[in-house]
C-alpha cells in the first residue's frame, strides 16, 4: 500500500497534526529553525533569549548540521543539510517543547516511544524522520532561503540557530503520532515475529565470532 503524502505548514494546527498517520510522508512550507545541543544549553541553561518568535513564526525545529557558509558580505550559501540522531538531544527536549512550543521535531532515528508519551504527546508534538541516509543534498533542494543565523558567533556554524524558509521540503516519515506510537518499533516488532519461522528447522552456526557465546563453558581465561 503507498504511503499517503501531506504537505504540511511549519505552523501546523492541532486539527493537522491529530490526522497525520505512522509512516505518512510528509513536505515542509515555511519557516524551520535548527536548534541541538548548543541551543538548548544557550536557551535553557544560560537562559539567553530564544532570538525569534516561537511558536508563531515556526513550530518546526530540525535536529542537523546545515553544510553551509556565511559570505563576507553576510550572505549565506547553503547547499545540503544533513540531520543528525535526535536521541542525543532527549534530555533537553521536555523543557524544550514546553517553552518553545515546537509541534514538530524533525531528525535522524527518532527516539522511543516511553520518550514520545512522556514528552511529546502532552506538548501536542510528533516526530518527523530524515527517509535513510545521504538526503542532505535531497533535502537542501527544499530550502528556498536562510533567512537568518542566530549565535553563530557564539556556537559556531554548525551548533547555530539557522533559520531557513522551506519550500516542500523533504521527505520525512512521521515516525511518532499523537498516541505516542513509534514508527521503527512497530515495523520492527513484525520483523522480530517472522524471525523464529525464518530459522525454524535450521541447525544452529558451528563457527561463531569470537565472544559470541553466552556459554559460561565457553568462557576464555586469560
Amino acid at each position: 500500500m503507498k504511503p499517503r503524502e501531506i504537505v504540511l505548514s511549519t505552523t501546523p494546527t492541532h486539527e493537522e497534526l491529530a490526522e497525520l498517520r505512522l509512516g505518512d510522508v510528509v513536505y515542509l512550507n515555511g519557516l524551520m529553525y535548527t536548534a541541538r545541543e548548543g541551543v538548548y544549553m544557550r536557551a535553557l541553561e544560560e537562559k539567553a533569549n530564544i532570538p525569534m518568535e516561537l511558536p508563531s513564526q515556526s513550530a518546526a525545529n530540525f535536529h542537523c548540521s546545515p553544510a553551509a557558509v556565511i559570505r563576507d558580505d553576510g550572505s549565506f550559501d547553503m547547499g545540503a543539510v544533513t540531520a543528525t540522531a535526535s536521541f542525543r538531544f532527549a534530555k533537553w527536549l521536555p523543557e524544550w517543547l514546553e517553552k518553545s512550543g515546537a509541534k514538530l521535531v524533525i531528525g535522524k532515528g527518532g527516539m522511543s516511544s516511553a520518550d514520545y508519551k512522556s514528552y511529546f504527546v502532552p506538548n501536542g508534538a510528533v516526530y518527523l524522520s530524515t527517509v535513510g541516509y545521504g538526503t542532505g543534498a535531497l533535502l537542501g533542494r527544499g530550502v528556498e532561503s536562510v533567512e537568518a543565523v542566530h549565535w553563530h558567533e557564539e556556537l559556531g556554524l554548525a551548533q547555530a540557530m539557522w533559520v531557513i524558509r522551506c519550500n516542500r521540503m523533504g521527505p520525512f516519515l512521521v515516525a511518532s503520532d499523537f498516541e505516542g506510537n513509534c514508527l521503527f518499533e512497530r515495523e520492527n516488532q513484525k520483523i522480530t515475529r517472522n524471525l523464529d519461522t525464518i530459522y525454524e528447522g535450521t541447525r544452529p552456526a558451528v563457527l561463531k565470532r569470537f565472544g559470541e557465546t553466552d556459554d559460561r563453558s565457553e568462557e576464555l581465561i586469560g
